[in-house]
């Protein structure tokens, strides 16, 4: 996000030409291995799989938009709480899924997914500062990104079996780049490092992107979730060390209840 934000600041780069070069920057990463990686079994191309993928694709295209349009705009510290909505939207959303298909019953597990809502609500109050809480278009948008992103992560899970993560992320993003580039054609005029900069995100994503398809796969959503939550509490311990930032007292509280939370939600799914 950082270096997406850095990019977004060039005058010539708008939320409609970065959607389609981050794609583009995704396809090339991994387009040297696709071939060692490829795995699609023939269930992926029953009718029902292929309408589930294209919503993915729908739903990946219009998170995309909104969350840049945002970043664009919008600074950093401002749209983090908004954005540490999409864990919660998506431990939400795997949970009513689990009452309608029988793919999802890992995900109803209610002491995890109580230590899941407590962790990721934790997150965002102690990211929420008064101005915060004024809802402009940009704020709207990339709350709606985040909503998004997390339909399209839970909708994921229904199809990922009849793929390997790889395979199915390198078509994803393959999909996504061509229809995004007939729909924007846009003109690539970026320099040498912001080229370098937006593939360097494009091997950032698909490294995240493997590694999050692949928890759902084993370990579920919610619980997956409540790992990935984890992130900022890295992020305040290496700030101290390293940066010498000082720490808020709440950031402080709110790292102690989701270390507790994941260290509760290990210990059920081993027990």
């Amino acid at each position: 996000m950082t270096i997406e934000k850095i990019i977004l600041k060039k005058k010539y780069l708008n939320y409609k030409n970065y959607t389609v070069f981050g794609f583009l920057a995704i396809v090339i990463a991994m387009l040297p291995l696709i071939f060692f990686f490829w795995k699609i079994s023939p269930e992926a191309y029953l009718l029902k799989n292929l309408f589930v993928f294209f919503l993915i694709i729908f739903f990946s295209i219009l998170a995309n938009l909104f969350t840049f349009v945002a970043l664009k705009r919008e600074n950093l510290t401002i749209l983090e709480p908004i954005r540490l909505m999409q864990p919660l939207f998506t431990i939400l959303l795997a949970f009513i899924m689990s009452f309608f298909f029988q793919i999802y019953y890992l995900e109803r597990n209610y002491s995890i997914l109580i230590l899941g809502i407590v962790a990721s609500t934790t997150l965002v109050l102690s990211h929420v500062q008064k101005h915060h809480l004024i809802f402009d278009k940009y704020i709207t948008s990339a709350l709606l990104g985040s909503l998004f992103f997390a339909i399209e992560l839970v909708l994921s899970k229904f199809i990922l079996q009849y793929y390997n993560s790889f395979t199915f992320y390198f078509l994803r993003c393959l999909i996504i780049f061509f229809i995004t580039w007939m729909i924007f054609r846009p003109k690539f005029k970026a320099d040498k490092k912001t080229s370098l900069f937006i593939l360097l995100t494009g091997i950032i994503w698909v490294i995240y992107r493997i590694i999050l398809y692949y928890g759902y796969e084993v370990y579920g959503i919610v619980f997956t979730t409540i790992l990935f939550i984890l992130t900022p509490v890295f992020i305040y311990i290496f700030a101290k060390i390293f940066l010498k930032e000082k720490i808020a007292l709440r950031n402080i509280i709110s790292s102690i209840i989701i270390v507790a939370c994941v260290v509760l939600a290990i210990l059920l799914e081993n027990g």
